[in-house]
């Protein structure tokens, strides 16, 4: 039994959700201005002691393999660079949605930390190996928030997934987003863009997480963005690394063409780079305790 969610409701639901930290959001703004420096991720690092200590926990980790420790908060974030000191900030703010069962799509504690994880990882491999003008850290952290919504409304759909996956075999309707809209009148990008809203989240960002399922209806602006991350997500999928029963239950916007140029050799070694890195980084992760 489903319940329809008005927008009263969502509200309710996002009310429950901690507000990002306020270096986080510094993080996430200054990150996004194509004219920011490291100084700048310093020092907005420096002005919080739980971040710094998480930093250097996770530069310390045995997955990096470092032979002398590093003490230095200034060469701790050199050495990860920003997409992962803004993943750490992100990790630990929103742990409460990356780490819940996502019982409505039958996935597991942590399948959306894993998910969202690869697909940031593929979104900056995608534009870096299309030589694309976009940031590749801002591929990563839209790549790493635009499936949060998932948590949001996973309880509502609880009970459903055989039932919307047979009707999708039956081409009853056409993927999972169009059944969470049929089944709750509310799909899991219009979620998180509520959050997004109450979070201020950077124009950018809040676009990828509205559009990641529909690139085409995204703003100019935003659009190769907006497909850098559509097809990481996808990538992220077809490595095996998903959200419970909906993965690959997507339709896939051929027209990423246009606005990545990306050959049969390059996508292949985007592959080959997610999942070094993803590997690397899923292990960190876990040893400094974020999101797992």
């Amino acid at each position: 039994m489903t319940t329809k969610i008005d927008q009263d409701e969502i509200r309710k639901v996002i009310e429950s959700v901690p507000m990002l930290s306020a270096s986080a959001t510094q993080l996430l703004q200054t990150t996004t201005d194509p004219d920011h420096d490291l100084i700048e991720i310093v020092r907005i690092v420096k002005t919080d002691a739980t971040l710094t200590a998480r930093v250097l926990k996770v530069v310390n980790s045995a997955a990096f393999g470092l032979i002398n420790e590093i003490t230095s908060l200034d060469r701790a974030i050199s050495y990860l660079g920003e997409r992962l000191i803004v993943g750490i900030a992100i990790g630990d703010c929103a742990s409460q949605l990356f780490n819940k069962e996502l019982k409505g799509y039958e996935g597991e504690h942590g399948d959306l930390w894993r998910h969202d994880l690869r697909t940031a990882i593929a979104s900056r491999e995608v534009v870096t190996q299309s030589n694309s003008t976009i940031s590749p850290d801002l591929a990563f952290t839209a790549g790493l928030l635009h499936d949060i919504g998932k948590a949001l409304i996973s309880d509502y759909l609880h009970g459903t997934a055989s039932a919307v996956l047979e009707k999708i075999e039956n081409e009853e309707i056409s993927d999972y987003l169009s059944a969470e809209e049929e089944l709750i009148g509310f799909d899991h990008t219009r979620a998180v863009h509520e959050l997004a809203l109450v979070w201020k989240l950077p124009e950018a960002i809040t676009e990828v997480i509205r559009f990641h399922h529909a690139p085409s209806e995204a703003r100019d602006e935003f659009k190769e963005l907006v497909y850098a991350v559509h097809l990481g997500d996808n990538i992220a999928m077809m490595g095996g690394c998903g959200t419970g029963a909906d993965s690959m239950r997507y339709k896939l916007d051929n027209n990423y063409c246009q606005f990545m140029d990306l050959q049969p050799a390059a996508l292949a070694n985007v592959m080959l780079a997610v999942n070094d890195d993803f590997n690397k980084l899923e292990r960190s992760f876990a040893e400094a305790g974020e999101s797992n």
